[in-house]
């Protein structure tokens, strides 16, 4: 990549859930940009291997556990002295079924990776911030499930609904501070968590091939394009650079127009 355009020289990140998915394809992406990357997960090989390939850190990373998120923080001030990312992307697709039947400890364990994880990382993350008096950014992962009812399970929507929630309210504290939080909503990407999702009801041999198929014909305006994970790392890297440097409060949703219009009516064009 050439040096005259990257966006991300001399940046300290830290990314929650980056050792696969959309947290490892955002963790290349920073690191080509330039960006120190620590790399906060509970898979240990694999966050491990992606940090030593680009040149970043790794520490084992349960969202749940303050304690947790904290040292990761305090990993990448050790190490660089300062922090001025946090990507806040750790989750997972937790409980589904019907409401009249939901077991509510796995509920309130989703509710503590998914929703709380994020109060751990913008609360520690901000502390440094204003510590070392960087006018930080701050990006959580929410879903296009907390925009559109039916698209998920209750307690994931609910969970990542209290995200957007959480991420304005954290605006309004910290953009006195000159710190800037906002929320990627991604949309149908073929994931290994939303393949788990379509095998749970089409059956375990389903593909990702044939989830990215299924999702760039039903859940996009786009016809025939799915997303990816480097779709939303792109997003995730301009929201994190200073060229977004005047928004925050954003929910920004990646999902092909589905949840704008109906997709049903593009009939009317062909």
């Amino acid at each position: 990549m050439n040096s005259l355009i990257r966006r991300m020289i001399g940046k300290v990140a830290v990314i929650t859930g980056g050792a696969r998915g959309i947290g490892a394809a955002t963790a290349k992406l920073f690191a080509e940009n330039g960006a120190y990357v620590v790399i906060a997960d509970i898979l240990d090989e694999l966050g491990a291997m992606l940090a030593d390939s680009i040149g970043g850190r790794y520490i084992h990373c349960d969202v749940a556990k303050e304690d947790d998120v904290e040292s990761a923080i305090q990993l990448a001030l050790t190490w660089k002295g300062k922090l001025d990312i946090l990507f806040s992307n750790a989750g997972f697709g937790g409980p589904s079924g019907s409401i009249t039947s939901l077991d509510m400890e796995q509920v309130k364990h989703l509710i503590s990776v998914n929703l709380l994880g994020n109060v751990h990382g913008i609360k520690h993350a901000s502390r440094a911030m204003l510590k070392c008096r960087t006018k930080g950014s701050i990006i959580c992962t929410s879903s296009s499930a907390a925009v559109m009812g039916g698209l998920a399970s209750h307690p994931y929507s609910l969970s990542k609904a209290g995200i957007i929630g959480l991420m304005r309210t954290a605006a309004c504290e910290l953009g006195l501070h000159g710190i800037r939080v906002n929320c990627v909503s991604p949309h149908g990407v073929p994931t290994d968590m939303l393949v788990s999702g379509y095998r749970i009801f089409r059956g375990n041999e389903t593909t990702p091939e044939q989830v990215s198929k299924l999702v760039g014909e039903e859940g996009s305006l786009l016809r025939g394009r799915a997303a990816t994970v480097e779709d939303v790392a792109q997003a995730v890297l301009f929201l994190a650079s200073d060229d977004a440097g005047f928004i925050t409060a954003h929910n920004l949703v990646l999902d092909g127009g589905y949840t704008s219009a109906c997709n049903t009516l593009s009939f009317i064009y062909q």
